[in-house]
């Protein structure tokens, strides 16, 4: 996959203080949700453990679904950078189909660890913070064009592969009461499925 081809996040001009508070901070929010859930983790609570002051918690996050949406967009980088550069087959150095392979099945089991995160991420005044998508579907894209899949539109197969790795879906699949933990193994009986539908379509 190539860096200059897909933009994968953005640089960051922070100053070296700041960005230390930062760290520490997010590695705060999750040693409190190991110890003791999301539900637990609130900006006075946070402040207090990370021996912050209040004031630096609220200018860094703005709300408690802040937190949370910080915390969503660190792992995210790290599941980029393990696309970019990781070890295979989800990095460069498989086969076209094991990496979309490997793709999916990373991306449902990213979601699904994710799930109780992005519910608390969820805020109002802000969109759903569900990825970009556009980032699987370039990925996807490339991928099935370097299997060299015939397809009428491989622009349309991508977005529709794309929409089957998004999370709202992937939670109403796994998780089909209001709010339950998700079903044992649902990342694997997606991934199975994933998997199945990508060998139909390169063979």
């Amino acid at each position: 996959m190539n860096r200059s081809a897909v933009p994968f996040g953005k640089p960051r001009g922070e100053r070296a203080d700041a960005v230390r508070n930062r760290e520490h901070l997010l590695n705060t929010a999750r040693e409190m949700i190991a110890e003791h859930g999301v539900e637990k983790v609130t900006m006075d609570g946070l402040a207090e453990r990370a021996g912050l002051g209040k004031g630096t918690v609220f200018r860094r996050f703005g709300t408690r679904a802040g937190i949370f949406r910080a915390l969503l967009d660190a792992d995210e980088r790290r599941f980029q950078e393990q696309v970019l550069s990781g070890p295979p087959p989800l990095g460069p150095g498989a086969t076209p189909e094991e990496r979309l392979v490997a793709y999916g099945r990373a991306r449902i089991a990213f979601i699904l660890d994710h799930h109780a995160i992005a519910r608390a991420a969820q805020d109002r005044n802000q969109p759903s913070p569900s990825g970009d998508a556009s980032l699987s579907q370039l990925h996807i894209r490339m991928l099935l064009d370097r299997a060299h899949v015939r397809m009428p539109s491989l622009n349309g197969l991508a977005i529709q592969l794309t929409a089957a790795l998004e999370a709202p879906l992937l939670f109403s699949l796994s998780m089909p009461e209001a709010d339950p933990p998700p079903v044992p193994d649902a990342d694997r009986l997606l991934g199975d499925s994933w998997q199945g539908l990508i060998e139909r379509i390169i063979h």
